[in-house]
């Protein structure tokens, strides 16, 4: 049973340093990520974003041809869509942010078109708290399931509205980092049960290389990363598997325990993709039959 998918987050330029390479201003932010990737997975994906004259229309139609509806992108022709650059060390887990220009996403009006208004699941990409819950509370119609992603930059700035917008969560993604500042527990599992209380009754807690956690009702389940001979970048590498999560929820219309494992596997296995090329370009190429043979891959892995 298919339901529709409402992703909101950033379209933005990024650029991009590793120590295997570097690159000029390139397609990045949380929805474009999330949608390439659970579009792999779902056909039926509304998009909420703002970008600026500056972003490319190619990139609009690949997301059209792949199922998703651009409704609800604002393109603000005046002004420049936000960029992001960094730089990344040896380890490629740690990085330090050379430049971010907010531009149109510093004062972004989530607009929620009348054609999306039967959304039933949500995917909340990594934007301000405020933006986040402004987009459920301007919704007609209770969700099946909201998951919202956030980061340790809103912890530090906007505590007071992340927790509002956590009381509004059925599901939220973060890294291990970021699950310990905002419990203040060094333990996942004691970090899990603080978080869990604050709203979402479902905790993904993402450990980049080491995998992924889930933590649902009594039952924790884990989820290894692949490991990979290249990691050429691993910017958006967080979204695409939120983008999978998400997307294979959809698809298959369900909220249990066994379909949040699942998820985790399929999210998991498209961001293994993600991290192989720069930007959105391999996740742009990833087919639902390679998607499959990842998948099997990770199966050979984790059974014994």
């Amino acid at each position: 049973m298919n339901m529709s998918l409402l992703v909101v987050g950033s379209m933005a330029f990024d650029a991009i340093e590793t120590p295997f390479g570097s690159t000029d201003k390139i397609i990045g932010g949380a929805a474009s990520y999330i949608c390439l990737s659970s579009s792999v997975l779902h056909p039926d994906i509304n998009l909420v974003a703002v970008v600026g004259g500056d972003f490319p229309t190619d990139f609009v139609d690949t997301l059209r041809q792949r199922g998703v509806r651009t409704e609800g992108l604002q393109v603000l022709q005046d002004r420049k869509s936000f960029f992001w650059k960094g730089r990344y060390h040896m380890d490629m887990n740690t990085r330090d942010t050379l430049a971010t220009e907010l531009n149109v996403l510093g004062d972004f009006d989530p607009i929620i078109p009348d054609s999306y208004q039967d959304s039933r699941y949500v995917m909340l990409g990594n934007l301000s708290p405020k933006v986040q819950s402004t987009v459920i509370e301007r919704l007609k119609n209770k969700p099946e399931l909201v998951v919202m992603d956030t980061m340790n930059f809103w912890m530090e700035t906007a505590m007071d509205d992340l927790r509002h917008t956590l009381t509004l969560a059925d599901v939220l993604t973060i890294n291990d980092e970021e699950a310990r500042q905002l419990s203040g527990e060094y333990s996942l599992v004691k970090a899990a049960r603080k978080i869990r209380a604050m709203g979402p009754k479902t905790l993904v807690i993402k450990k980049g290389e080491h995998g992924a956690l889930l933590f649902h009702e009594d039952e924790i389940f884990f989820c290894p990363a692949l490991p990979l001979e290249d990691v050429f970048d691993p910017t958006g590498a967080g979204d695409t598997f939120a983008g999978g999560f998400i997307g294979y929820l959809a698809a298959q219309g369900r909220k249990d325990f066994d379909a949040f494992r699942q998820a985790i596997v399929h999210g998991s296995a498209l961001a293994s993709f993600c991290v192989e090329k720069f930007g959105t370009e391999r996740i742009a190429e990833i087919s639902a039959e390679d998607l499959q043979q990842r998948i099997r891959l990770f199966q050979q892995l984790s059974s014994f």
